[in-house]
């Protein structure tokens, strides 16, 4: 067992209407109530982390700097959190002055211009 798997004694306040509630099905699985209320905060928190509204939430603020990398990581995981630790680095760079190629014709000779000068006037 890791330290971080250590328990840990915490004290808050339910209705308790859900806490009867919860000692019901308890005692219908034949469980303590500590391990289901554990059972519960995992499967919440894993269902939030993996929705992508909270992802963006996370790296928002990430990109903003509201929140640290180590933060991050605990949210959304060591892998997501490289990839928006790779992608922040990227996005504060700044960008390559690079000259269009000449000898590339990347439109293979279909080009369509476009009248800008008419979306000025509006």
């Amino acid at each position: 067992m890791s330290a971080s798997d250590d328990p840990r004694r915490v004290h808050f306040q339910s209705p308790e209407y859900l806490v009867d509630r919860l000692d019901a099905i308890a005692e219908l699985f034949d469980k303590d109530r500590t391990d289901l209320l554990v059972e519960a905060i995992r499967e919440y928190i894993e269902d939030t982390a993996d929705s992508e509204t909270f992802q963006e939430l996370v790296a928002t603020k990430y990109y903003d700097d509201q929140l640290e990398f180590e933060t991050v990581k605990q949210l959304v995981g060591a892998e997501m959190a490289q990839r928006l630790r790779l992608l922040k680095a990227d996005l504060e760079d700044e960008p390559l002055d690079l000259a269009a190629p000449n000898d590339v014709d990347v439109y293979k000779g279909d080009v369509t211009t476009v009248d800008t000068a008419a979306d000025d006037d509006r």
